[in-house]
């Protein structure tokens, strides 16, 4: 059997990042996913800042190997008027980067927010600190605090009994860090307000996930000729988390939702980020089975664990540790691997906040020693399993 080692990468959100490409190298990573930040959603990604960017990375001795990600602006997920024109933007953005020979990327097609939770410093026994998601806060934001029509009938009774009756023991600081914490999930240049986001809530109505998943497979319809030509993979990303938020649909939860995405746009450019965390806080998803169904078009993999309790609440959990079978998925990734010329990039996605890190300001989850952790062990159950066959 060929063992080809699975292509080790590291999420760098650039030059302000206060994890630098030497501690990049330093964890082991020889790939580097990133993203240029400071291009307004939607706009093209202009081929010198891509070569600049590029330039930095291959400077510190690693290589751009993926871009995470390439926003989806809300008029494509919506298809209004403005819709075509960023379409044909990002097409020129696809072309600009396979110029540069980038030709990986990843996006989501979530509504509005791009991730959700409800605490970024949920302190573990050892002292590290996680990201959380919690139901019963999420039924007090959406209820209390956003007020959103309807919202109640959109939880299990038990949680909207616990969310009402802890609704006293919330302070003004613990909604205001409630709140920020959600809309942090908003992907934006400008500060959102509560009413902005009811009002981007309240666009999704009308559109349902039939409406939602339409518009996916039309935005894939409309680039596909653009990907071939220039050779781009593009690798969907799972919602995080799989279910619907604040009354915004879900089309990437499960495995019927990816096999139809699949289907949808049967061709080879149009894949899947293999994402084991947001697949895994499904309490009815079985991360192995959705893998088998979309290995052939798995062009990127986002590794990492989560616990749940029996209301579907998560904490992020240590790599190796969590309600997802890591050694099942690294297996079934090295198998799919084993089968390609070109490897599968992956990264240890998220981490949690440990050591020197603590007294450290950093993104939520790409904190430096928790992601060193983390892809160490992931490279150790790798060539574990390597060595087994």
């Amino acid at each position: 059997m060929n063992k080809n080692r699975l292509a080790q990468t590291w999420r760098w959100y650039g030059p302000q990042d206060p994890v630098s490409l030497k501690d990049v190298r330093q964890a082991g990573a020889t790939g580097v996913v990133s993203a240029l930040h400071h291009i307004p959603h939607g706009e093209i990604w202009p081929v010198a800042d891509i070569k600049e960017r590029k330039s930095i990375i291959e400077a510190g001795g690693l290589v751009w190997a993926v871009v995470e990600s390439v926003p989806v602006h809300e008029s494509i997920k919506t298809r209004n008027a403005d819709a075509g024109k960023y379409i044909e933007h990002y097409k020129q953005t696809l072309i600009n980067l396979a110029e540069c020979g980038i030709q990986t990327v990843c996006y989501n097609f979530m509504p509005v927010l791009d991730w959700t939770r409800t605490q970024l410093d949920y302190e573990m026994a050892n002292g590290a600190k996680a990201l959380y998601f919690n139901w019963f806060d999420l039924a007090f934001f959406d209820m209390f605090v956003l007020k959103r029509e309807g919202a109640t009938a959109d939880y299990p009774k038990q949680v909207v009994d616990e969310a009402i009756a802890k609704s006293h023991q919330y302070t003004q600081a613990d909604i205001d860090k409630l709140t920020t914490n959600i809309l942090m999930g908003i992907p934006s240049e400008k500060d959102i307000s509560l009413a902005d986001l009811l009002a981007s809530i309240d666009i999704y109505k009308t559109i349902g996930a039939e409406g939602l998943r339409e518009n996916l497979l039309w935005f894939l319809s409309e680039i596909a000729e653009v990907c071939e030509l220039n050779g781009i993979k593009m690798t969907i990303h799972p919602d995080d988390p799989p279910y619907p938020i604040l009354g915004l649909p879900r089309i990437a939860s499960n495995r019927s939702d990816f096999e139809k995405i699949v289907r949808g746009v049967d061709r080879p450019f149009n894949g899947v980020c293999f994402c084991t965390g947001s697949l895994g806080a499904g309490k009815d998803n079985d991360v192995l089975d959705i893998f088998d169904i979309v290995k052939d078009r798995v062009y990127f993999a986002h590794l990492r664990n989560v616990k749940r309790d029996v209301f579907g609440s998560f904490y992020e959990a240590d790599h190796l540790d969590g309600d997802v079978d890591m050694y099942g998925v690294m297996k079934a990734l090295v198998e799919e691997n084993n089968k390609r010329i070109t490897p599968i990039p992956f990264r240890p996605d998220h981490g949690h906040q440990m050591l020197d890190d603590l007294a450290k300001h950093t993104n939520p989850g790409y904190s430096a020693i928790g992601r060193l952790r983390g892809l160490a062990e992931l490279r150790g159950l790798e060539l574990g399993i390597l060595g087994n066959h």
